[in-house]
């Protein structure tokens, strides 16, 4: 059975009014019940990137500044901030009356503790360490940082959307190595984490945090007030979209996430369900290849790929025929931003050509060794993009170690730099929300700093040399130059395999209100009536 076969199947059910395995009786107008795009299969922000850990990480932990809908940081835990004349001490004062949800007062160590952690996995925060001379807690609420030169974007670094975030912690959680994953999720943010009620799989609980002092302005993305309009905040899992479906049409559940293409028709005709786009700066598809281990450490088998891929194959198979959801991105850059080029894109643009591509892989040096390709069953997005994948490489003559597994052993396993023959990976798939991919500085994915770099860890200067050009602009001018040789760089070699820009749905219950479209199911501000 294909794809759209088995959905088809699946919402056929929903239409005859066969409900999904009903989920907590309790439920009530002050729980809120939300279908997540994927299981939590661990929970530390810092760790991993994954989209749905971040997603939960912004109810338990809070920042110290925020980014708004116009992508500008704005103060959150602060109450503000001084920079010396010379760009080189930031000294950060927190609002008073924060706590962690054990009661503990937010201290300025634990800030010190939080941001140490964060720096060692972001690549903002690298880029920070790297110049760092000093952060210090000065008194329980003021800390200080000093660097050997400025770093003009620091807001925006701990600000930003994309992960790791750089969440405050408790400093005793803060001391977590870097590198392994934290075992106690105590927060300062809107809601708790109810632990004895996580199930991976099944089910995670969050649950208002009374003591939390939201901030006065209005509520706009991560900045402004995160006032919780429920007591609770239910998350079902469920990796099969037609049962989500069903769930939502019968009142089980109030809001899904990544309401999947094929079935919004049915959706919208249910009086009782209303349809939008999730995020108006949609998502960029991902074709990650591991540069350390054959065969895509050679350039040309990279290349191989962006001259035999269609975008199109793509696309269609992640949201369908309609050509008002996706188009093809010659490039890495959010279209429709001011940053946004298309330098150097004729590799994706222009024709494709296999035998082309066959005799470059062959000039690689390739020799039939199994290709490890780890696509995740439970995420829609990443299933379609494993299935066109497949093809793709068996017509170029590839031999595919396909790995169909779920979305949190996709997050173990691509962590693993081992040879694919010993557990590693050549292949995973992924996706970047829009709102990352407007610029490098929060774009994780571009990056090309070596073991400093998103898994695959791509090592290549001429990419970062123009990471560096970018944040030493001195104006939009000089910006949109670096962003263009950084595109051309990029696809010249092959950071990733970028499949096309696409847009996707969020559904909820129509007596559900406050759900705002962004690249985060921002949950404070929604209610039930």
């Amino acid at each position: 059975m294909d794809r759209r076969t088995f959905i088809g199947a699946g919402a056929a059910l929903a239409a005859t009014g066969i409900a999904a395995p009903a989920l907590s009786q309790g439920a009530n107008a002050r729980t809120l019940r939300f279908v997540p795009q994927a299981n939590l299969a661990n929970f530390d922000p810092i760790w991993g990137t994954q989209y749905v850990v971040r997603n939960a990480a912004v109810l338990v932990w809070d920042t110290l500044y925020g980014i708004d809908d116009k992508l500008v940081p704005q103060r959150q835990m602060v109450e503000g901030e001084e920079v010396s004349s010379d760009g080189r001490t930031w000294t950060f004062r927190l609002r008073e009356g924060l706590r962690f949800h054990d009661n503990e007062p937010v201290r300025a160590r634990d800030v010190v503790a939080s941001l140490t952690r964060w720096m060692a996995r972001d690549p903002m925060g690298l880029m920070i360490r790297a110049i760092q001379q000093e952060l210090v807690a000065v008194d329980d609420r003021t800390f200080r940082w000093v660097l050997s030169r400025p770093y003009p974007k620091m807001l925006y670094a701990l600000g930003k959307n994309n992960a790791p975030m750089a969440f405050v912690m408790p400093e005793r959680i803060a001391r977590t190595d870097p590198f392994q994953q934290i075992t106690e999720h105590i927060g300062s943010g809107p809601c708790r984490f109810v632990r004895n009620e996580w199930v991976p799989g099944a089910r995670a609980v969050f649950q208002r945090f009374d003591g939390y002092v939201p901030r006065q302005e209005a509520p706009n993305w991560l900045a402004g007030g995160k006032r919780m309009m429920v007591d609770r905040v239910e998350w079902a899992i469920m990796p099969d979209p037609a049962t989500a479906s069903s769930a939502l049409q019968n009142g089980e559940v109030d809001w899904w996430e990544n309401a999947l293409t094929d079935l919004v028709p049915l959706l919208r005709r249910n009086r009782n369900v209303q349809v939008d786009i999730a995020d108006p700066l949609g998502n960029i598809g991902a074709f990650r290849l591991n540069h350390l281990h054959p065969p895509f450490n050679d350039v040309r088998a990279r290349r191989a790929i962006l001259m035999a891929m269609s975008q199109e194959d793509y696309m269609r198979a992640l949201v369908g025929s309609d050509e008002a959801l996706w188009k093809r991105l010659p490039g890495f850059f959010t279209p429709g931003t001011p940053l946004y080029n298309e330098e150097g894109g004729e590799v994706i643009s222009g024709p494709r050509n296999m035998d082309a591509a066959r005799a470059l892989l062959r000039e690689s040096g390739y020799a039939n060794q199994p290709v490890t390709v780890l696509a995740a069953q439970d995420q829609p997005i990443t299933k379609a993009q494993g299935d066109v994948t497949v093809d793709l490489l068996r017509r170029l003559g590839m031999n595919v170690d396909f790995v169909a597994t779920d979305w949190g052993t996709v997050g173990q396993r691509r962590a693993m730099k081992n040879p694919p023959s010993a557990g590693g990976w050549n292949i995973f798939f992924s996706w970047h929300a829009g709102a990352d991919c407007t610029n490098p500085a929060a774009y994780t994915a571009i990056r090309a700093n070596g073991d400093g770099a998103w898994f695959g860890w791509p090592n290549i200067p001429a990419v970062e040399q123009k990471v560096t050009e970018w944040f030493e602009a001195p104006d939009l001018e000089a910006e949109k130059a670096a962003m263009r040789g950084l595109n051309r760089a990029a696809l010249e070699n092959v950071v990733y395999v970028p499949t096309g820009f696409f847009l996707g749905y969020q559904a909820w219950r129509r007596n559900v209100s406050g759900v705002v479209k962004g690249p985060i199911p921002f949950a404070w501000g929604v209610s039930k009536s």
